[in-house]
């Protein structure tokens, strides 16, 4: 089964193409001086390209006549010709020169466009994607920006240019037959292209997409290996990839000999064009309606005409593909950001760093509601911890907190500002979290530790690491705080990057704490230790804790039971016992599990 594309032919139509090159525009306009410097060097490298077929009929004629001047006019013309070699290389070059700023800095201005939009995007989307896919298409998105420019500065413009000069030659020198034959060539060969690249362009569609697709597999087979090995599902994961594959072999196969067809009928139609000029101009020079120079400008011209123009016709696809890979960069780039700041945002201003719920209500889809009227205050300096069975919206509290969603109703207030009103970078400033899945970069423990406050002195990290209870792990290590983690942190434990996570948010030092089910995946003795750790760092500052054991949340000033995205009842441990409600339920059901275990 091939894997849906989600892009229909009406998508890579011209006009789509050319959106996708206008959107590229932007890249490329901060350098026109550039631009503008590297075109006056084409024409002027055109201009002593074509002089030189002139050149050289002259040169033919002085040769093939007999008269005083023959000594004479050859060595000037000679020395002509050698000068218009030397300019159309310089030129070229100079061309060349100036334009290697405007590809490359396009290119790295695209990579960061696409990387800060990436970032921009929701958490939504970011839940949705496919790593390995995305890595491909922006892999590919890039490096056709700089084909593209490439295409059409050196290619394209350059034939075009050349076309304009034969042609004004042809009509200005000889009969019009001469440049009618040259045209309808051309016409023909263009047509012939367009048509037979634009049905073969769906063989290159399909090959992209399927490109994507095995990476996508490929890289989401690798980032869950150790699930992979757990079910002994090797040999399904690479009958997966294997099937997306062949069928993106078969693909590529329709491309190559579609191609082979394509050529084969450009050559046909440039090889009966050229003849037909020669002979024409043959039987002129035996006429003597034309010079043997005739005969040799008129072949030069169209060998320069003609040459290029073949490899336009491979410039031409190669720039399809180019559109087609840089298709899914543009779309990306034109995703609407979901969650952006107000007109007129400010910083948030954190007085007192008291929380309030008021009538908040949230969902994914209309019909799938998460949240609802869900209203409570957390004062400064408060412990409050949200509780409740699995799937009651405790965690998306925490992700509406930090405002990686917007609302669906109601409104979320921190030091009595609306969280909606307010800038998200001075926001997420005054929050920290303690995550239930701590994730890793792929570095050195000072990196990860630093990364609440890049410039931190070392003294500094030092000194959180040690109020985390993990100096002593570190400096065990033989690389100390130098040792790199791994991917995701996966050379660490869960107890010990759960430590990491402690000791980075006492680097950051923000107003607010979120503690989302810190202690979960961890055995009794490493979740005492946190749990001491949590209680030192979260002295006297405003905390929410979301948690599943109950164990864990019994000295918090107040209790929130979540049942089904409703507050169900709330009050302190006591309270809630007193009560037998469903708080009580969850805690009687767990304390027997520990006995049990016990």
């Amino acid at each position: 089964m091939r894997p849906a594309t989600g892009r229909t032919e009406k998508e890579h139509s011209d006009r789509e193409d050319w959106h996708n090159v206008r959107a590229m525009l932007p890249y490329i306009w901060e350098y026109r001086g550039r631009v503008l410097l590297a075109l006056a060097s084409l024409v002027i490298s055109k201009l002593a390209i074509v002089g030189i077929p002139v050149v050289l009929k002259h040169i033919v004629d002085a040769l093939d006549a007999s008269t005083t001047e023959l000594v004479v006019l050859p060595v000037a013309m000679l020395f002509a010709y050698g000068v218009l070699r030397f300019v159309n290389s310089g030129f070229n070059e100079l061309r060349d020169a100036l334009f290697a700023r405007v590809r490359y800095h396009a290119m790295s201005r695209l990579s960061v466009s696409v990387l800060t939009h990436l970032h921009e995007l929701s958490l939504r989307y970011h839940l949705e994607r496919n790593t390995g896919a995305i890595s491909r298409d922006l892999e590919r998105g890039t490096q056709s920006v700089s084909s593209i420019m490439n295409y059409l500065v050196f290619n394209i413009v350059p034939t075009a240019a050349e076309f304009l000069l034969v042609a004004a030659i042809l009509l200005s020198q000889y009969d019009s037959l001469f440049a009618g034959v040259v045209f309808c060539t051309v016409i023909i060969y263009i047509v012939f292209t367009l048509l037979v690249t634009e049905w073969r362009m769906h063989f290159r569609h399909e090959m992209n997409a399927l490109d994507s697709g095995a990476n996508g597999r490929a890289m989401d087979s690798l980032m869950n290996y150790e699930t992979v090995k757990y079910f002994n599902n090797d040999r399904h994961e690479i009958t997966r990839y294997n099937d997306t594959m062949s069928q993106w072999e078969e693909a590529a196969v329709k491309t190559q000999t579609s191609m082979s067809l394509l050529n084969f009928g450009q050559a046909s139609v440039i090889a009966l064009g050229t003849t037909g000029i020669l002979v024409m101009a043959a039987r002129g020079v035996v006429a003597g309606e034309l010079t043997l120079g005739d005969l040799v400008l008129i072949n030069a011209l169209m060998l320069q005409l003609f040459v290029p123009l073949n490899f336009l016709g491979i410039v031409y696809r190669s720039l399809k593909y180019a559109l087609a890979d840089m298709d899914m960069v543009v779309k990306l780039l034109q995703r609407p950001v979901e969650v952006t700041d107000r007109p007129g945002a400010v910083p948030l201003v954190v007085r007192d760093a008291s929380i309030e719920f008021d009538s908040v209500g949230f969902h994914y889809n209309a019909d799938r509601r998460i949240l609802e009227d869900v209203s409570f205050r957390l004062e400064d300096g408060e412990k409050l911890a949200i509780v409740g069975p699995s799937g009651a919206g405790k965690s998306t509290i925490a992700r509406l907190l930090f405002r990686f969603y917007d609302l669906s109703s109601g409104r979320i207030l921190i030091s009595g500002q609306d969280i909606a009103g307010v800038t998200r970078e001075s926001l997420r400033d005054a929050i920290g979290i303690v995550p239930q899945d701590t994730v890793l970069f792929n570095d050195t423990i000072r990196y990860n530790l630093e990364y609440a406050r890049p410039g931190a002195s070392e003294a500094e990290v030092r000194e959180v690491a040690r109020l985390a209870d993990i100096d002593g792990f570190i400096e065990s290590l033989p690389d100390g705080y130098d040792t790199v983690v791994g991917e995701r942190g996966l050379k660490l434990s869960g107890g010990e990057k759960q430590r990491v996570a402690i000791a980075r948010v006492l680097l950051k030092d923000p107003s607010i704490l979120v503690f989302d089910e810190a202690t979960s995946s961890l055995d009794s003795q490493s979740e005492k230790n946190i749990l001491g750790a949590l209680g030192r760092i979260s002295r006297n500052k405003t905390t929410l804790v979301i948690a599943h054991r109950l164990s864990t949340v019994i000295d918090a000033d107040r209790i929130i039971v979540l049942e089904q995205g409703r507050i169900r009842e709330q009050g302190n441990h006591e309270s809630l016992i007193a009560d037998d409600g469903l708080y009580a339920q969850l805690w009687h059901m767990q304390q027997k599990k520990l006995s049990e275990a016990i």
